[in-house]
Parts: C-alpha cells; structure tokens; sequence
C-alpha cells in the first residue's frame, strides 16, 4: 500500500501551529445567507465532490515526535469525517452555529480541517437579533455619544415567507490549515456543482503597474502601536463577534481611493475615537491588511496565501475632526497601494529564519512563543481583512437561490483583541467585528459598530 503524500508546514501555518491556544481556537467562520432550501443528500454529495476537485484541502496534520524537525500535512483520499451536518432547527440555531464557529476549531488530526453546517428555516426574528442590525447613520453626540435613529427590529429583514424558507451555510476553519478565500473557492464549486449554474469568479481588479511613493511623512512602522483601549471585559474565554448589514460607501467618480481605503479610514478613527473616550494618550495606528494575490479560478491555491502588511496612521491624522478626509482618503490610498505592490514573503523575512527545520519542531515552537510574547507591545494596534465584493455567484440553483449575505470573520487574540471583516455582497456591506472577550463586551462590540457606521458615512465626502 502506497504510503499517504507528506507536506511540509508552509511558514504561515507552522507559525499559527506554535502559537495555538485552547481558549482562543485560530477559526475563521464564513456565514452565507441563501433565499431557498437546500436537499441535504444532494449538497453533501456536491460538497465531497468539490473536495475532490481540491484535493489540497483534504490534509491532516501527521503524528510525530517532538525530536521531528518539520510538522507535515499528510493528504488523504477521502474525508476523514462527515463534513457537512445539518443540525436540529430551533429558536436559537442562528446563535448557536455562529457560538461553535468561534470555540470549536475542526481539529488538525482529521482531514479536512473544516466543517460545514447548514441551518434552515431561521425565522425573521432570530435573524434580525443575530445579525444586530443599527439604524441609520447617526450624528455623533458629545464626546463619545452615539445616538440610534430608527428601529432595529424590522429592517433588512427578509419577508416572512422567505424567511421560513431561508438556510444560513456556516462554513468553520482552522487558520492553522486554510484561510477564508481558499474555502470560498471551495464552496463556489460545491455551489456549481449542486446548481448546475456557472460561478466563475469576476475578473480580478487590475493594479497600476508602476505603484506609487509612500508619502514623505509616513508614520514609521518601528514606533510602539496603540493598542485598543480596554473596555469591559467578560469572565468568559475566547471571542466575541458581531455582524451587520450596511450600505456601500459612496465615492466620488473618479476618486483616487477605493472602498478598501474608506473602510482602512473607517477602522483607523473608530479605534482612535474609542481610545479618546477611554483616556488613553493618542499614539500612531497600524492595522493589518491581509493582500491576496491568488487567481480565484480552479488554480487557485488551497491553503494560507495571503500575506500581511500593515498600514500606519499618525495621530495627527486620527485627531477629533480631520481636517481633509479627501487628503486623508488619498493618502492612504497611496500608502495601501505601494504596501500591494511589495514583494515580500508573507509574514516577513524573519518568520522564515525562525522556522528554518534546523532544530527539533518542539524547541522553535517555544522559542516561536516566547518571542510572540516579547513583541506583543509592537503588534499591530487591529486587522482589517477586507474580501471585497465576493467574487463568485454562489448560486445553488432554483430552489436554493443565490447569495444575498456573506459574513466572514477573523481570529481576534490578544494583543490586538479586535478585528473587523468585511465583504460585499448583492450591492450591499457585510461587516463583522470580532474581539476577545480578554479585552471587550458585547456592549463595547456594540457601541464600536456604532462608530465604525458613523465614521465610514463620514468617508462619504463631496468631490
């Protein structure tokens, strides 16, 4: 019998294997909102189906001992567990998928590193409670203050007879293994293969060819980050997470920024805001920006492929009121764009040196640890991991519908504690706020939600 196929860890995921915590599970959770019903036989088959198209997802991580110089994924022929399970529907179902989505990573040692669990039948109100929708955009009030104009209850919400027939995909990842947009990809072949439509993704927006100069006076990335200002936080271990719906950020035609710097804008001043209110001394920003490269077609590479660059922002361009959001807009257009265009490898020089398979895998993870914790205070202050506009149809077909929702969300360990996702989908905004509850509250999730909202209607500016 031929012995499976070995994989040496990839930088990325050897990394995230040394840092694994219990109490913090690295899940990334995808929550794709369709119109219809699903059959359940039929999806599950169209699902293993598309496995197979990607045979890089079906891995496991091999045994070996602590003297080994490399962890290796090692690739199976078929699942090694039900992938696709439909839970019992209840008044809480909603809630209850997105809760496992946060503490109950799929475990490495089976293949593959993932699950899917697909609710039906969630009712208008638990949708709309989950979701926490907010009203429209309001004026900020005194310092700090947020006021909500509008009710949350009934907007957005689907008809009641769309409602009773909707089904939420929640697709849950171990980050150790895979990312967000691998597993996308692996869903819109399920989707083409149980629907039988085409879910070829868009064209790719195209970049200049020659990236522009940062600005002369940008924040150097070696000052010491804010971190996100304490706020009130639970007894309770492990994440926290809050999800709406908003509307698309206008922009003036022709503008040298995109949606991506708008909401880099947006994240950048809902931080420097929330650590006014909470007494901390204005101190420059970084926020991570996940840049994925990747074609979104049949080629696309399985695994974590994105890598990170991180974005400064000076206080004096965080202050109460800035003074041009046109200038600030433009010049962290100008800053994201030149960080795309590097070349670089994905966590930087030396995370490639530290996993170098020279000492035993044991003795570099906890040299990986401790150094993680050394340089905690200049981790970056948050992330944004913008998907953009999903790239593919994710049609399933008459009964089941296409996409009108798609959340996703990313870890949210400390140091940084927060971290904002965010996705459009059938012209709209999908947003998510992910924080430990180390750090913040459901009440804090809330009221930094409020303030994203306002400060990204706020990017809206005249030409």
């Amino acid at each position: 019998m031929t012995p499976p196929t070995r994989i040496p860890f990839p930088v990325v995921d050897e990394v995230s294997r040394h840092c694994l915590q219990e109490e913090e599970p690295e899940t990334v959770h995808i929550e794709v909102h369709l119109p219809g019903r699903l059959d359940q036989s039929r999806l599950r088959k169209a699902f293993l189906e598309a496995l197979h198209r990607h045979p890089r997802i079906l891995m496991r991580e091999a045994p070996g001992g602590w003297y080994r110089r490399r962890y290796e994924w090692e690739l199976t022929a078929e699942p090694d567990v039900e992938v696709v399970t439909f839970p019992e529907p209840g008044p809480n179902s909603l809630r209850d998928a997105r809760t496992r989505a946060l503490v109950e990573a799929p475990p490495l040692s089976l293949s593959p590193p993932i699950r899917l669990e697909v609710v039906e039948g969630a009712g208008p109100a638990e949708g709309s409670e989950a979701t926490d929708m907010v009203g429209l955009h309001p004026p900020l009030e005194g310092r700090g203050a947020v006021s909500i104009s509008g009710s949350a209850a009934g907007r957005d919400q689907p008809p009641p007879a769309r409602a009773r027939n909707t089904t939420v995909l929640f697709l849950t990842i171990n980050h150790t293994a895979l990312d967000g947009p691998a597993c996308l990809r692996i869903l819109a072949t399920a989707a083409e293969i149980y629907g039988g439509k085409d879910n070829s993704p868009t064209p790719a927006p195209t970049r200049p060819r020659e990236p522009p100069a940062p600005p002369e006076n940008t924040p150097s990335n070696w000052t010491r980050p804010a971190r996100v200002a304490q706020g009130t936080p639970e007894n309770s271990p492990g994440n926290g997470l809050l999800v709406t719906e908003l509307a698309l950020p206008r922009r003036p035609k022709g503008s040298p920024y995109t949606v991506n710097d708008q909401l880099m804008v947006a994240t950048a001043l809902t931080i420097a805001h929330w650590n006014r209110e909470h007494g901390e001394a204005p101190r420059p920003l970084r926020i991570t920006m996940p840049v994925d490269d990747r074609p979104r077609d049949m080629t696309m590479e399985i695994g974590n492929g994105t890598r990170l660059v991180e974005v400064p922002f000076s206080p004096e361009e965080l202050a109460k009121k800035p003074k041009d959001m046109p200038e600030l807009l433009s010049r962290t257009a100008q800053r994201t764009r030149a960080l795309k265009s590097l070349s670089r490898p994905q966590l930087g020089h030396g995370a490639g040196v530290l996993t170098a398979p020279v000492t035993p895998v044991a003795w570099r993870a906890a040299l990986t640890r401790g150094l993680r914790r050394a340089a905690a205070p200049w981790t970056s202050t948050t992330l944004l991991s913008n998907i953009g506009r999903i790239p593919y149809p994710l049609d399933f077909g008459e009964e089941a519908g296409r996409a009108h929702a798609v959340w996703f969300s990313a870890p949210a360990r400390m140091p940084r504690g927060l971290t904002v996702t965010t996705a459009s989908t059938a012209g709209r905004l999908h947003l998510a706020l992910r924080w430990s509850r180390a750090l913040l509250s459901h009440g804090d999730g809330t009221h930094l939600r409020d303030l994203f909202e306002h400060y990204l209607h706020a990017t809206e500016v005249a030409p």
